[in-house]
């Protein structure tokens, strides 16, 4: 007598793919979409949207060569800066360039003038004296120094720095007596380590 043996079943595969990426950084987060999530939310603070358009940037173009700032890609950080007329920076010294061009800068923020990475690596170019305060309104210039050992000239249209937007904090100014102790206390300039 012979036992009929059913064979077992076959094993369920399951494959799973990886969780997807966004395909850039400001990639939009799922919202809620029922009350019943939106009543476990404990914070009834609101949040401000960052679909809420900002307030913009205001350019006054001072002479002809003036040029407002553009942004090289979707994500820069900064503005690109161009020079409004021929200037040569002196090899080891310094010189203004002028951008032909004064800004308003949103309320809460401040202006800084950063280097461009390309002058700064090929060209040893770099800038100095880089805030523009929110209520400046004189032409923005850039200060701009030669750390090589020949001249380096900058040609009408060049792109000489960058123009970050950045916010600003400030609070009240109070003296106090003592400062609250932290783990650091009163060590600087190296004294962190060596590396």
């Amino acid at each position: 007598m012979t036992k009929e043996t059913t064979p077992p079943p076959p094993e369920q595969q399951t494959t799973r793919e990886p969780p997807s990426l966004p395909t850039s950084p400001l990639a939009k987060r799922p919202k809620p979409n029922t009350t019943e999530d939106q009543s476990k939310m404990t914070n009834s603070t609101p949040v401000t949207s960052i679909s809420q358009p900002l307030p913009p940037l205001l350019i006054k173009k001072l002479n002809e060569g003036g040029r407002a700032p553009t942004r090289g890609s979707a994500f820069a950080a900064g503005y690109d800066v161009y020079a409004a007329k021929e200037t040569v920076i002196p090899a080891r010294g310094k010189a203004l360039v002028d951008t032909g061009i004064a800004i308003a800068v949103p309320e809460g923020t401040y202006g800084r003038i950063a280097p461009r990475s390309g002058l700064a690596a090929k060209h040893f170019i770099d800038t100095g004296a880089g805030v523009i305060d929110a209520d400046y309104r004189g032409e923005v210039k850039v200060l701009l120094f030669n750390h090589s050992e020949v001249d380096f000239p900058v040609k009408a249209g060049d792109r000489v720095a960058q123009l970050i937007i950045e916010r600003i904090y400030t609070p009240e100014v109070m003296v106090v007596e003592e400062l609250e102790e932290s783990v650091r206390g009163a060590g600087g300039f190296g004294s962190t380590g060596t590396n």
